[in-house]
């Protein structure tokens, strides 16, 4: 019972290939849709698990977020070969989320010499955000606002990441926002 968050975790990073899969062999809504809801659940439920099996390690908070990236890179790849006219008329802010992303892990990792983990409370919402903008997408071919909102939540949490890792002294994982990050580095 105590491998089941690693499980539920492991699940998610093993869908980014399906995903891709789907992506680029022809459009495949209803499993898309499938694969977006299943790493949801597994996303929820794979921390709510391991706080009550006392299982809630670093590394496993690590992993969680290496699943999350693996799973919607895999999703944004599938979104350019499926719908490229989306991506194009959102280039700007997709490249400003793809180049704090890079900066956030040039930074945590110059910083602290490994990457955040923090699971800041902008980050489950972005991952909600994520969720729909993609299912929007690539399981109802709704080019909508919803993956608009995705886009904007993750600039925003990737702001947040970065302020917390300029405020943070030494790593630590579970860090909910930059307020709590202050106070964490004000104590003695």
């Amino acid at each position: 019972m105590k491998r089941l968050p690693l499980l539920l975790t492991s699940l998610r990073a093993a869908l980014a290939p399906v995903v891709l899969w789907l992506g680029f062999h022809g459009p495949a809504q209803v499993a898309l849709g499938a694969c977006l809801v299943v790493a949801l659940l597994s996303d929820i439920f794979d921390g709510i698990i391991a706080r009550r099996l006392g299982v809630a390690t670093p590394a496993l908070r690590r992993f969680d977020s290496i699943a999350d990236t693996l799973f919607y890179v895999a999703a944004l790849a599938a979104a350019w070969q499926l719908h490229p006219q989306a991506i194009r008329e959102r280039w700007w802010p997709i490249g400003v989320l793809v180049a704090l992303e890079l900066v956030r892990y040039a930074v945590d990792w110059l910083k602290f010499r490994r990457e955040a983990a923090y699971h800041m409370w902008t980050s489950k919402a972005w991952g909600l955000c994520l969720f729909a903008g993609f299912f929007a997408l690539l399981a109802l071919d709704s080019d909508a606002w919803a993956f608009d909102l995705a886009i904007w939540a993750g600039i925003i949490a990737d702001l947040e990441g970065l302020a917390i890792s300029f405020i943070l002294d030494r790593w630590q994982s579970d860090v909910p926002s930059f307020v709590h990050a202050l106070r964490q580095r004000s104590r003695p």
